[in-house]
């Protein structure tokens, strides 16, 4: 009854939404007349990003920094965890708890890989009250919350200061241009190289630092929802349900809105004495 570790593949909407997009945008471009190599400007390039990571390091603690980059590869995979599997998992302790008691799953706690559903099942094991367990587990979720929103909001920061980093290097660019205001074809083709900067700065703002901001805060949503679904599915086995109830219980929950489920599971928390009753009746 090992708890599966979730499976991990490419995110298909992130990559080919990227690609979608630059795809249109560059074959604007060059359907309008231009060329490629028109916006391919390294120092352009080079003062977006540099600017937009430097003010995003002054503004963000070093911790939230590193760990917003390591999670940066979770924008382009999926590591899913299937909600039925979790049901299934949290029936088969709930099976094992009602023949032989709650305190025989102390031998699964070691296989089960989630650190938060072995959290809540050892507090189980180890007699925890309910309200007690529930409140404990529901800081975790909490804590995983302020975390997730924390590294978003890198991602939503650097979004912010990127088009403005654009604009500081195009002025920068105009500076050099109206240096050579002899030479009239130098100073046209020195301001579109100028504006390179802008472009960069809204494109990598609006193409990916947001979206990112975003997808990070969808990938949260669903990660507590499962979490909810978990700690439903212990306090249902500390309260000595049904089996069958607990999978009707936990199936609804899962089809339900991400964070609604839980307020209804939490408001019908009193019913499970009346629950159990007419289960074993």
């Amino acid at each position: 009854m090992a708890n599966k570790k979730p499976s991990s593949r490419p995110d298909v909407a992130t990559l080919g939404g990227l690609l979608l997009a630059a795809g249109c945008i560059l074959g604007g471009l060059v359907i309008e007349g231009g060329k490629l190599t028109d916006i391919a400007q390294v120092t352009a390039l080079m003062i977006v990003l540099g600017g937009t990571i430097g003010a995003v390091m002054v503004t963000t603690p070093w911790k939230t920094l590193i760990r917003a980059a390591k999670y940066l590869g979770n924008v382009f995979f999926e590591h899913e965890e299937d909600p039925q599997e979790v049901i299934e998992e949290i029936i088969a302790y709930a099976t094992k708890a009602r023949k032989n008691s709650i305190i025989s799953l102390e031998s699964d706690l070691p296989k089960i890989a989630d650190p938060f559903l072995r959290k809540a099942l050892s507090l189980s094991v180890d007699g925890t009250d309910l309200q007690e367990l529930r409140a404990m587990m529901e800081l975790d979720l909490a804590l995983q919350q302020r975390s997730g929103e924390a590294i978003a909001k890198v991602y939503e920061s650097a979004g912010g200061y990127a088009p403005t980093i654009g604009i500081i290097g195009a002025v920068l660019g105009l500076i050099q241009v109206m240096k050579h205001l002899e030479n009239i074809e130098e100073v046209g083709r020195g301001i579109a190289v100028a504006f390179v900067a802008t472009v960069y700065g809204v494109a990598s703002a609006n193409l990916f630092f947001l979206p990112a901001g975003n997808k990070i805060k969808a990938r949260l949503r669903d990660n507590l929802h499962i979490k909810e679904l978990m700690l439903e599915g212990v306090c249902s086995i500390v309260e000595g349900l049904n089996p069958k109830m607990i999978r009707v219980k936990l199936e609804a929950f899962a089809e339900g809105e991400s964070g609604a489920p839980a307020k209804a599971a939490k408001a019908n928390a009193p019913r499970g004495e009346a629950a159990r009753a007419a289960a074993e009746g």
